[in-house]
């Protein structure tokens, strides 16, 4: 009897961060944002490249999907609704409680509206939510391969809630037991997404710019409003209403009260320029968020006894915090997916379909796998749309080649094998550059990413001698992970620490990626600093480079030198 595959496709869509991950008999095939392939960041559109390229990978249609699992559930934001009618008890909140039941309901609706809205794309399936912290917890487990490990999830909200910790267990077919959660309007995400916003940057997308501006900053001088603002409980924390107002899902209604801005400062535009109390408001932000996920930490080990922790959702991408949690010792060792943010809930929400249904296939494809996207190896390349463009094909020794090009000063982008997941660049997608080399981060950010001159880069280091450079203490695979740095680090690469002390790390194993590695040997054996700068190949505003034609217009648009594309050398 010939068999009839189980094909389950995940979806992150209309929300933002669109993308899709698709499960065969329990094997990933793949999982691409459709940012990497349609150009615009954060698209919140039905992420239909994507898909069409997971089908094409596995050679199926739409017909063959037997279920689609989306990363929410409907009738959770419709109970938070009738919920949120007992605000009105509360004279802190009672402004907001029919503003704030009429938008979870209003969302509520609309979720199930886009169920009916994927469901047609797909004739034979039927279309599985799944709660969203759920997918969180599933992609973190799942990801680190371990068989057992206590999960903490911490985003802005996922239907009603907002931070879970959970014990998962099975590397085969894994699972996950929520033991604790904390509900809206207790939101981490949401604070931080807040005052990223009244500093003047992008709320959902700017975050990591207020992490790097807090380095520069005095915690002491908002230190106390964050301690009332967010306040830590024996199970978790709670927002102070009088300094962030209840959420409403409600567009009109602000985020920072009157107060807040009061014992603070003015909200500041985009184009006025930081002041010292910008830095400060920054510190102390990153410092009480810091204090909370360490405390969040804390009380997941308590509640599950595990030695391992994973961390997701959107908060794990603070990567200043999690190095804290590893410093704190709480636990053996820490993880975090590579794509923790809701992006990465599309494999999460397949794998949750997966283990609860009937096919007795293990899991597989999904531990320690983060080059997950198309490729374009076999690409015959036409310059003709970049007439200031020239290339070269490159012999046997590329890995030496583009070693000597970084030591000799070259800026160069880096454009080999499959997209990565997630939003940091992880050796396929990324911007190389030697931190030997004077002024390289000044320029990096004024001709190459156009970006504050504040923002930090990220050192990329070969796994076997992080020792030397780095006092992590464990393997951070993902660039997730704030490291404090050896004073042999300070003495040769100064330009790869923070004002803070830390570096944003990313350990390199052959295993992992035999090209980059290859590299940084090679680079170490001519400077004597296995060590380079990697950052994303993007310039501010811009996705990840997921396709050709995208890395060429960064070459052509950016101050980069050169770009390194699938073995051919490019350059102005």
């Amino acid at each position: 009897m010939k068999h009839t595959p189980s094909v389950v496709l995940g979806l992150c869509s209309y929300t933002h961060d669109s993308s899709a991950a698709l499960l065969v008999d329990g094997e990933l095939i793949g999982f691409v944002e459709e940012e990497r392939l349609s150009g615009q960041k954060h698209t919140k559109l039905y992420p239909a490249r994507a898909v069409a390229w997971l089908l094409d990978q596995a050679k199926l249609t739409a017909a063959d999907v037997g279920t689609v699992a989306y990363n929410f559930q409907p009738a959770r934001y419709l109970a938070e609704s009738s919920a949120a009618l007992r605000l009105a008890l509360s004279p802190a909140a009672r402004d907001r409680a029919l503003a704030r039941a009429h938008g979870f309901a209003k969302v509520a609706v609309r979720t199930q509206r886009r169920l009916w809205l994927i469901g047609r794309q797909f004739p034979a399936a039927r279309v599985a939510p799944v709660l969203h912290h759920r997918a969180h917890q599933l992609t973190a487990f799942a990801a680190s391969g371990w068989d057992e490990a206590a999960v903490l999830v911490v985003d802005s909200l996922g239907e009603r809630q907002t931070t879970s910790i959970a014990r998962g267990h099975d590397t085969l077919r894994p699972r996950a037991q929520t033991l604790e959660a904390i509900n809206d309007p207790a939101s981490l995400g949401y604070v931080y997404g807040a005052v990223t916003e009244h500093l003047g940057w992008r709320r959902g997308d700017e975050e990591g710019t207020v992490m790097a501006l807090a380095a520069l900053g005095d915690p002491a001088r908002f230190r106390h409003l964050f301690t009332q603002a967010v306040r830590t409980t024996a199970t978790g924390f709670h927002i102070n209403p009088a300094y962030f107002p209840t959420r409403t899902l409600t567009s009109g209604y602000e985020r920072t009260s009157r107060r807040f801005v009061t014992e603070t400062c003015p909200e500041r535009h985009p184009s006025e320029p930081l002041a010292e109390v910008h830095q400060d408001l920054a510190a102390a932000l990153q410092e009480r968020t810091e204090q909370v996920m360490v405390h969040l930490a804390r009380r997941a080990r308590v509640l599950t006894g595990s030695r391992r922790l994973c961390v997701g959702g959107g908060v794990a991408t603070n990567c200043v915090s999690i190095g804290q949690i590893i410093e704190a010792g709480i636990f053996d060792e820490v993880f975090v997916p590579s794509a923790p943010g809701d992006a990465g809930t599309a494999i999460g929400a397949a794998l949750a379909v997966h283990v609860s249904g009937r096919s007795p296939r293990p899991v597989a494809g999904v531990a320690r796998s983060c080059y997950l996207g198309p490729s374009f190896e076999d690409l015959a390349l036409d310059l003709t749309p970049w007439p200031g463009l020239h290339q070269k094909t490159l012999g046997i020794e590329t890995a030496e080649f583009l070693a000597d090009q970084l030591a000799h000063g070259t800026i160069a982008g880096l454009f080999q094998g499959a997209v990565e997941a997630g939003p940091r660049a992880l050796g396929n997608r990324s911007i190389l550059a030697s931190p030997l080399e004077p002024g390289v981060v000044e320029r990096l950010n004024a001709t190459v990413k156009f970006r504050e001159p504040f923002r930090p880069f990220a050192p990329m280091v070969l796994a076997e001698r992080a020792g030397e450079f780095f006092t992590l203490g464990q393997q951070a695979p993902y660039m997730s992970m704030a490291s404090g740095v050896t004073d042999k680090t300070r003495e040769r690469v100064p330009a790869i620490v923070h004002a803070n002390g830390t570096s944003r790390l990313q350990t390199v194993t052959k295993a992992q990626n035999p090209f980059m590695h290859a590299v940084l040997t090679a680079f170490g054996c001519r400077t004597g600093v296995p060590v380079l700068i990697n950052t994303s190949l993007n310039v501010k505003g811009k996705p990840i480079c997921g396709t050709p034609e995208m890395a060429l217009d960064c070459l052509a648009s950016s101050g980069l030198d050169a770009l390194f594309l699938e073995g051919r050398w490019i350059t102005k």
